[in-house]
């Protein structure tokens, strides 16, 4: 019989390329989105959709939103929660949503009485909201310095898994819980959303970074992070916590990457903004961007985020797509989708 799996935000980023791997791998999806509508058509039309995908409109914060969409499952993964950095009420608008919609799936999945495992897409910023040049962060720790003032965004990602820990401790459930932590996400996208991790690039390529900042970038492939899920669904030896990362590049270095790989047309941040002088003046600049960003930047600039991915190549047996190839197709997608104009239009080759 055909295994079963609900995927809550099915239409985001990294949802919608689990809906496609799931799909690829003869599994029958539930997906939830918002709200039924027109939008939410390219999902339907990826291969397999027609006969083995459904979606269903749930909202994080109602109590039985997702009932229906996980009812019979065997599998459900969750990856619907807010992400936003320029927030007026951030307990209320990205904290408690967080929250309550990672409590809610799981006490759907408790009521269903099918689900035989849970699989949270957390985050890296669950684990640490700040690099240490003197540490390697592994699925040990746990981000203890963000707060509704700083970081709010990582507060809310760490919130809402100790909560999903904390449910499974203390709750008879028939289900237990793996977490996916990924660092920068990055990739094609299925849907004509830009995300943010992808706009990092897009960014770089339009000219909105001043100069080249002392900041350490740690990326995964959206794809990647989809195989990683799904890995997670069956593996027996599936446990806990997994980091999910490729490799990090810093700022100086995905620059001269991009000029060298025909991007140099593109207006790529020059001014060398590296040093100590510069490290200080774009912390000062930060207090002029939204809270989001420029928390941020205060917390990683000038320092080097170093991550292991071993335990999950260990557990898993995944091998992670190369960084730069996965930068190629990010920005090759994000042309073709029209979130970046080609080098023609912007007078280059």
């Amino acid at each position: 019989m055909t295994a079963q799996v609900c995927v809550t935000g099915s239409n985001g980023f990294i949802g919608a390329q689990i809906v496609r791997e799931m799909l690829e791998n003869g599994y029958r999806v539930h997906g939830t989105v918002r709200s039924l509508g027109a939008e939410h058509e390219w999902l339907l039309k990826l291969p397999g959709a027609a006969k083995g995908l459904q979606l269903f409109s749930a909202s994080l914060q109602d109590d039985d939103a997702y009932d229906a969409a996980v009812s019979g499952c065997d599998y459900v993964i969750h990856t619907a929660s807010p992400y936003l950095l320029k927030v007026e009420n951030p307990q209320v608008e990205i904290v408690e949503p967080a929250v309550q919609g990672t409590l809610n799936v799981l006490r759907a999945a408790r009521r269903a009485g099918s689900v035989r495992r849970v699989v949270l897409t957390s985050s890296l910023a669950a684990v640490t909201d700040e690099p240490d040049n003197d540490k390697i962060f592994t699925e040990e720790d746990w981000n203890k310095k963000s707060s509704l003032k700083r970081n709010a965004y990582f507060y809310s990602k760490t919130q809402a898994e100790q909560a999903a820990w904390k449910f499974v401790e203390q709750h008879d459930a028939t289900f237990d819980l793996v977490a996916i932590n990924p660092c920068v996400v990055i990739g094609p996208a299925l849907g004509p959303a830009l995300n943010e991790s992808n706009k990092i690039l897009s960014d770089m390529l339009a000219g909105v970074y001043p100069g080249i900042m002392a900041l350490n970038f740690c990326m995964v492939d959206v794809r990647d992070v989809a195989k990683a899920h799904r890995l997670a669904l069956t593996s027996t030896a599936a446990q806990g916590r997994y980091i999910t990362c490729s490799d990090g590049m810093a700022m100086a270095e995905l620059v001269t990457f991009l000029g060298e790989s025909g991007y140099q047309d593109y207006k790529l941040p020059k001014l060398d903004m590296s040093g100590a002088a510069g490290t200080l003046l774009m912390k000062l600049a930060s207090y002029t961007q939204p809270k989001g960003a420029g928390d941020f930047i205060r917390s990683h600039i000038g320092k080097t985020m170093r991550i292991s991915n071993k335990k999950i190549c260990r557990d898993l047996g995944i091998e992670f797509r190369p960084v730069r190839a996965s930068i190629h197709a990010a920005i090759t997608d994000m042309i073709e989708w029209g979130h970046i104009a080609p080098a023609s239009v912007t007078g280059g080759r």
